[in-house]
C-alpha cells in the first residue's frame, strides 16, 4: 500500500451520504430559482487553457491555480472560476444569441489555497451570468434580488446581504503614485481587513486625503452612516457620484422587502479584477466567510472580442450545505421501505418484486444475505420495518 491511498489530497474531501443529500438540496433550490427567472443552464470544460486566466482584467495569480499540461505541451489549468469561461461562450458559440443571456451554471471551482489550512480547494458552485440588455439598473437588481431570494430560501431569518462597488476603491487607488504591484498588496490587505500592515505600506506612500481614505476603506461598513463617513474622506465628481447610486440601491432593495439584511461594505474589494461597478456579498449567520459573492463586470467580454455589459454571482454551495447540516434545515437519509430475502432459485423474482413496489412508490432494497435471520439482523441495524420473504410462497414480515 502507497503512501496516500488512504487519504484524499489537501483541501478535498470525501461527501458521505447525508453530505451529498445537503448538497443536492442546495444545488436543486438554486436551479429552480434561476430556472423560474427564465436562466438556462451551460457547463464549461472542466480544464482551460492558462492564457484564459491571465489576461488584463482576469489574472489569477499563478500559484493560486492547479496546472498541467495537455499533449502538445500547452500549459493548462483546472477551472479556478466560472465566470471567465461563461463569458468566453458567450463571446464565441453564443456570440449569434439574441441579447439579453440568462446563463446559469452548477460546476466546480479549484484554487490552491495550500497557505491557508481548513479551506476547500474544490468548491461546488453554482450561479448565474446575466449577459446584455440595454437597462444595467434593472439587470443590477435582477441580479441582487436573485441572489437575496436564494439566501431567503436557505433560512429566511438568518442572513445578511452587502454591497457595494469597486469604483471606489478603483479611483482612489489609481491617484496613488505606485506601481501594479503594490495596488495589489493594498487591496488584498484591505479585503483581509489587515489594518497594522494596510497602514504600514499607505505610510510609506504618504500622508495625503487618498491614504487617508484607503486607511479607513476596511472601517466603511454599516447603514446610512457610511455614506456620511466617505463624505468626510477624499472625495470627487466620480466618487460623489458612484457614493450616490449606490445610497439609492441601498434604499430601494431596503424598500423591496429586505430592510435590516442590507448593509453597505465599501471594502468589498473582490479578488477578481474583472469587477466594474456594483459588487456583493451573502453570508449565513455563523458561516465565517460569505456564500455568494458577485457583481458587474462590463469590459470582460470585451476582452473576447464582443463588449457587452454584464453582472452575475456564485454561491458556495458546499458552505451552504454545511449550514443546512448543522442547523438540521436538510433532510436527512432515510432507511429502505422494506427489503426483499430471496430462497435459493427465486432471485429473478426478488428483482421482479423490487421493480414492481417501486413503481407503486416504495423504496426496495434487494437483500444480498445467505439467511433470512442474517437479512432481519441487518434490516434491524438500518432501521427497514419490512421484509418480503420469498420462496415457493410470498410472506411479508413487519418486524
Amino acid at each position: 500500500m502507497k503512501k496516500n491511498d488512504l487519504i484524499t489530497p489537501e483541501g478535498t474531501r470525501d461527501l458521505l451520504f447525508n453530505d451529498c443529500l445537503a448538497r443536492r438540496t442546495v444545488e436543486a433550490k438554486l436551479e429552480e430559482l434561476f430556472k423560474s427567472f427564465g436562466y438556462s443552464e451551460v457547463v464549461t470544460p472542466g480544464i482551460e487553457f492558462y492564457d484564459l486566466f491571465s489576461g488584463s482584467s482576469r489574472h489569477f495569480r499563478q500559484e493560486a491555480m492547479y496546472k498541467l499540461t495537455d499533449s502538445k505541451g500547452r500549459l493548462i489549468v483546472i477551472r479556478p472560476d466560472s465566470t471567465i469561461p461563461i463569458a468566453r461562450l458567450a463571446s464565441t458559440r453564443l456570440a449569434s444569441a439574441v441579447l439579453p443571456l440568462r446563463l446559469f451554471y452548477n460546476q466546480a471551482v479549484y484554487e490552491n489555497n495550500a497557505l491557508l489550512k481548513g479551506r476547500s480547494d474544490e468548491i461546488a458552485q453554482s450561479g448565474i451570468e446575466l449577459i446584455g440588455g440595454e437597462d444595467k439598473e434593472r439587470a443590477d437588481y435582477e441580479s441582487m434580488c436573485l441572489a437575496l431570494e436564494a439566501l431567503d430560501r436557505f433560512d429566511s431569518d438568518n442572513f445578511r446581504f452587502e454591497i457595494g462597488d469597486i469604483g471606489y476603491f478603483k479611483e482612489l487607488v489609481a491617484k496613488l503614485d505606485v506601481d501594479e504591484s503594490v495596488r495589489e498588496e493594498i487591496r488584498l490587505l484591505i479585503s483581509a481587513k489587515n489594518y497594522p500592515a494596510l497602514n504600514d505600506i499607505l505610510d510609506e506612500v504618504g500622508d495625503t486625503p487618498v491614504t487617508a481614505s484607503l486607511k479607513a476603506l476596511p472601517r466603511l461598513f454599516g447603514g446610512m452612516e457610511v455614506f456620511d463617513k466617505a463624505d468626510g474622506l477624499f472625495t470627487d465628481e466620480k466618487i460623489n457620484a458612484i457614493l450616490s447610486h449606490l445610497k439609492e440601491v441601498y434604499l430601494k432593495l431596503s424598500e423591496l422587502g429586505y430592510g435590516g439584511k442590507i448593509s453597505v461594505d465599501l471594502g468589498i474589494v473582490s479578488h477578481a479584477d474583472y469587477y466594474t461597478g456594483i459588487v456583493f456579498k451573502g453570508y449565513l449567520s455563523g458561516v465565517g466567510q460569505s456564500v455568494l459573492k458577485g457583481g458587474r463586470y462590463d469590459g470582460l467580454l470585451g476582452e473576447f472580442g464582443r463588449p457587452c455589459p454584464a453582472v452575475g454571482f456564485g454561491v458556495n454551495c458546499d458552505e451552504v450545505a454545511n449550514y443546512l447540516r448543522k442547523n438540521d434545515l436538510s433532510p436527512s437519509i432515510s432507511a429502505p421501505d422494506c427489503i426483499i430475502y430471496a430462497e435459493s432459485g427465486h432471485s429473478a423474482e426478488a428483482v421482479a418484486l423490487a421493480k414492481s413496489l417501486v413503481k407503486s412508490g416504495s423504496v426496495a432494497e434487494i437483500g444480498l444475505h445467505s439467511t433470512l435471520e442474517a437479512t432481519v439482523e441487518y434490516a434491524k441495524k438500518l432501521g427497514i420495518r419490512t421484509i418480503y420473504k420469498l420462496g415457493d410462497d410470498t410472506e411479508k414480515i413487519e418486524l
